[in-house]
C-alpha cells in the first residue's frame, strides 16, 4: 500500500472548456452525462456518491480526456437523472450505469471508476456485468465496512430520515459539504449552490431515502448486502485499484484493510492529509495515479 501527501489544487481555468451535461435514455431512465475525449479512445466510465452528481468528477475531465473517452454519469435518480420504475436499489443503479454505455453506443469494456456508494455500484456492476468491465477505481468506497458518518446512519430511521433531508437548510448543506474535505477552500459556494438544487428535487430525495434505508440502518451500513456483494467480486475478480483519503470522516480509511485482504490482487493507495472525496482533492495526483495503472 502506497501514500500520497503532496498537495494540489485544480490548475486554475482547467474547468472552464467543459463540455455541457446532456440527457440519453439508459435502458428507459433518462440519465444526464458529461463526456470528453476521444470517442475511440478505451472507455472511463465516472460514478458519483449517495446523494451527490457528476460534478464531483469534473476535476477528472481535463486530466483524463488524453486518451479517454471519459463518461460521467448521474446515477439513476440522483443529480438530475430521472428515476427508474420502481423503487431504487443497488442494482438498479448498477444495471443503470451499464446501460449508461449502451445509451452512448460504447459496446467495449470500459474502465469503471466510482467514489463512495459510486464504488459499491461500480464494484456490483462487475460481477452483474463482467463482460462490460476492464477494471474498477474505487475511490473510498462504500462496502468496506460497516462504520459510517451518522449523518448518513440517520437518513435510514424511517420517518425521521426523510423529514431531516426535507428540512435542511443552507448552513446544513454547508457543514455536509465541509465533512468531505480537508481543505475547507474546496467548500465553494459553487458546490454549495448545487448541493441545495438537488436537496430540493423530490426524485433526487426519494432515491436518497430508498438507498439509504436499503443500504444502512441507525448502527451503520447493512452487513449482508456488504458480505454478498465482497463474495460475489472475490469470486469474479475485475483488475482492481482502491484509493482513500487519509482523513476521511464519512468512510474510515482503516476500511481499506477489508479491500486489500478480500479483493485478490487489488491495489491500494492512501492520500495523506485528504478526505472522503481525492478526486476533488487530490485531482493532479489522482490523475497520475489512475494514469499509470489504467495501462498495465
Amino acid at each position: 500500500m502506497s501514500t500520497s501527501t503532496t498537495t494540489s489544487g485544480p490548475a486554475a481555468g482547467a474547468l472552464d472548456d467543459l463540455a455541457p451535461t446532456r440527457f440519453v435514455d439508459a435502458a428507459g431512465t433518462r440519465i444526464r452525462i458529461r463526456e470528453s475525449g476521444d470517442p475511440a479512445a478505451p472507455p472511463v466510465l465516472l460514478l458519483h456518491g449517495i446523494g451527490r452528481s457528476l460534478e464531483d468528477w469534473d476535476p477528472q475531465h481535463p486530466r483524463l480526456a488524453d486518451g479517454y473517452r471519459v463518461i460521467a454519469a448521474d446515477l439513476a435518480g440522483f443529480g438530475f437523472s430521472g428515476r427508474p420504475p420502481g423503487r431504487a436499489s443497488l442494482e438498479v443503479l448498477a444495471d443503470t450505469a451499464v446501460a449508461v454505455l449502451d445509451a452512448v453506443g460504447e459496446t467495449r469494456p470500459a474502465h469503471l471508476m466510482g467514489n463512495s456508494l459510486g464504488g459499491a455500484v461500480a464494484l456490483l456492476a462487475s460481477t452483474r456485468h463482467p463482460q462490460r468491465v476492464a477494471s474498477l477505481v474505487l475511490a473510498d468506497p462504500a462496502g468496506f465496512g460497516r462504520l459510517v458518518t451518522p449523518a448518513l446512519r440517520v437518513l435510514g430511521v424511517p420517518l425521521l430520515g426523510p423529514w431531516l433531508l426535507g428540512h435542511l437548510d443552507v448552513a446544513a448543506v454547508r457543514r455536509g459539504e465541509r465533512a468531505l474535505f480537508v481543505d475547507p477552500a474546496l467548500v465553494t459556494e459553487e458546490r454549495v449552490a448545487l448541493a441545495v438544487e438537488l436537496g430540493r428535487r423530490r426524485e433526487h430525495l426519494d432515491t436518497f431515502v430508498e438507498i439509504a434505508t436499503e443500504l444502512g440502518t441507525v448502527a451503520g451500513v447493512r452487513p449482508g448486502w456488504r458480505r454478498a456483494l465482497l463474495a460475489d467480486a472475490a469470486a469474479n475478480p475485475a483488475p482492481t485499484l482502491v484509493v482513500w483519503g487519509e482523513r476521511d470522516v464519512i468512510l474510515p480509511a482503516a476500511q481499506l484493510r477489508t479491500a486489500a485482504r478480500q479483493l485478490p490482487g487489488v491495489q491500494t493507495h492512501v492520500f495523506g492529509r485528504t478526505g472522503h472525496m481525492p478526486q476533488i482533492e487530490r485531482p493532479q495526483e489522482f490523475a497520475t495515479l489512475v494514469r499509470e495503472w489504467l495501462p498495465r
